[in-house]
């Protein structure tokens, strides 16, 4: 394991009495993660630490974190700091500060070790990470008394396979993008599932989403919103040259292959989670399915998608004008 200190000028923080003693907490061991470009962060990180630093519980943070700039990690008794890969297996909750990109990029080292992991939203739609700052004190304490529901979330899977040879292999929580890159021409691309051909396609590209991810990028491109609960995966067509092509929602089952046609004129690329994207050629195949690992999230008692998507996506935002006046 390795430790570092860095310095800033940022303040003390006053002592916290949010916490009274809790006698068996639910989790002991607490790992913590965040991702650099708010100060914001770096001082829901501290609250966080120093309110798990009253109780005497092992608190651990990965090495990335522990790098951000300003962060003083000798603000934080009893920190441990581990590489980003092992966190997963030496903590039984991981708290990850941010917006939901942060739970992406979490996803990818946490998801084999079924840890939970509770979001505290520091980013700005905040579907994965349902915990206002301002409530981080109270909700933390309510999931150390057990007070929680536990919520799984399946992850994608993709291959680049060329003459029966993986050449690029990644995961996705929320989608995986089939696009044209840089160029303004269309893909040119043939679609099967479970062995059946489903169509020959001109389009941009092509959004392969989870239920967690079709409320992102998929949302944008038309597609459904599906229940986080639903084993199903949702294939949204990007601009396509067609006036019949439609979003298509597919059992989680399903097995899907990709082949660029070889009348193709552009590079076609695709990107995990809105990483760096890589090429696929003419003669490789994408392949796509359900990855074995899960995400399960943890959420603070009273958590209702409904209720997310009505304040996320400003469902009741016209309400009033519905209502009618009184006499």
């Amino acid at each position: 394991m390795e430790n570092s200190a860095q310095s800033s000028n940022l303040p003390d923080l006053p002592n916290s009495t949010l916490f009274a003693p809790i006698k068996n907490p639910a989790f002991s061991r607490i790992g913590i993660m965040g991702r650099a470009g708010k100060r914001s962060v770096i001082r829901t990180i501290y609250e966080v630490g120093q309110e798990l630093n009253q109780l005497g519980l092992s608190l651990y943070m990965d090495s990335d974190t522990a790098r951000l700039p300003e962060l003083e990690l000798d603000k934080l008794s009893q920190l441990q700091i581990v590489k980003r890969s092992l966190l997963g297996e030496v903590c039984d909750l991981v708290i990850v500060v941010g917006g939901d990109g942060s739970i992406l990029h979490a996803a990818r080292s946490l998801a084999r070790y079924k840890v939970p992991v509770l979001g505290v939203n520091r980013g700005r739609l905040g579907f994965l990470t349902d915990v206002n700052p301002d409530e981080v004190g109270s909700k933390l304490k309510q999931v150390l008394l057990g007070d929680y529901q536990l919520d799984q979330r399946f992850l994608l899977t993709m291959e680049i396979v060329e003459g029966g040879h993986i050449l690029h292999q990644d995961m996705a929580l929320n989608d995986l993008v089939l696009h044209a890159g840089k160029s303004v021409h269309m893909i040119d691309f043939q679609l099967s599932i479970d062995g059946l051909d489903v169509y020959r396609q001109h389009s941009d590209g092509l959004i392969v989403a989870t239920p967690t991810g079709s409320t992102a990028y998929a949302l944008s491109g038309g597609g459904p919103i599906m229940h986080p609960s639903l084993d199903a995966i949702c294939l949204v067509p990007m601009h396509p040259h067609t006036l019949t092509s439609r979003p298509i929602v597919i059992s989680g089952q399903s097995e899907i292959s990709i082949i660029i046609h070889k009348d193709n004129r552009t590079q076609p690329m695709v990107s995990a989670d809105g990483k760096t994207s890589v090429p696929i050629e003419q003669h490789q195949t994408l392949n796509i399915r359900k990855h074995p690992d899960k995400l399960t999230l943890l959420h603070p008692p009273g958590f209702d998608f409904y209720q997310a998507c009505r304040t996320k996506l400003n469902w009741n935002l016209h309400a009033e004008e519905f209502a009618m006046d009184e006499d």
